[in-house]
């Protein structure tokens, strides 16, 4: 299971950061669209979503998006209103009370509620290739990324405190903790570095992190109870060694969701 791994983030972790530093608008707006549309389809099958209506739910999705480029559509207070809406009320509340969802139009809506607002926040977060706007989407990525890398091994080491064991057994508060230290170390380099693009000072810029770690458990919890129950290990097994697409973006749509809405709401 090691060298599948290590050798699926070979090749995925050179094609993001050419994607995020070299591919033109059009292109960045397709890549993400794709990576955002699997762990969509994945979604559509943990709910059990039959195979006539997928193929409609996901086609029009595409189109959807496709319509939304072309156009130039971005979404007003309301969409981020409702992202926030999403993450920091119903997703809290549903892991609390471990809702189980099949297919229907609540189903249906739950899914454009999870994946769009983090394909559009991609989107505004990186509207070209200049360096300023690639640093800033990967200093963003790079906090969901030390906050799960730090969990795991503080969690492994000293995880004693189960955080949801009817949800995820091996995450623990421990893991938590490990997390937002790493995360406050890293917001100190990154402010340092200025690849947010925004002026925050440290004291300012140190609880947003934090918050969004926060942010980053919420999603990864939600998944995790979406494939407990439908009774599946992983979201798909698209990518070796690593489960699905959602199961490795499960944090980062929350995160990316919410940091937008804040910035835009903000006037960031």
């Amino acid at each position: 299971m090691l060298i599948p791994r290590i050798l699926t983030a070979l090749v995925l972790l050179p094609l993001m950061l050419a994607a995020l530093f070299v591919f033109p608008p059009a292109a960045w707006a397709a890549f993400s669209a794709l990576v955002v549309g699997l762990a969509l389809w994945e979604f559509s099958r943990m709910v059990a979503m039959p195979r006539g209506v997928q193929t409609l739910y996901l086609v029009g999705s595409a189109l959807a998006a496709a319509a939304c480029w072309f156009t130039g559509w971005r979404p007003g207070p309301w969409l981020h209103g409702v992202a926030l809406l999403v993450w920091l009320v119903l997703a809290p509340l549903w892991l609390a009370r471990r809702w189980t969802l099949k297919d229907g139009w609540a189903a249906r809506a739950l899914g454009w509620a999870l994946m769009w607002p983090a394909w559009l926040a991609l989107l505004d977060w990186r509207p070209t290739p200049e360096p300023a706007h690639a640093y800033a989407l990967l200093a963003v990525m790079g906090l969901v990324w030390v906050a799960d890398i730090a969990a795991y091994f503080s969690g492994k080491a000293f995880g004693r405190h189960k955080l949801a064991p009817a949800i995820s057994p091996g995450k623990s508060w421990e893991g938590v903790a490990g997390a937002a230290v790493a995360v406050a170390v890293y917001a100190y380099f990154v402010s340092g570095q200025g690849w947010l693009g925004q002026p925050l000072p440290l004291f300012a810029l140190l609880p947003l992190a934090l918050a969004l770690t926060a942010v980053s458990v919420v999603g990864d919890l939600l998944e995790s109870w979406f494939k407990r129950a439908a009774g599946v290990k992983d979201s798909s097994a698209l990518l070796p060694g690593h489960g699905g697409v959602y199961d490795r973006i499960d944090s980062l749509i929350a995160v990316l969701a919410v940091g937008n809405a804040l910035r835009a709401l903000l006037g960031g």
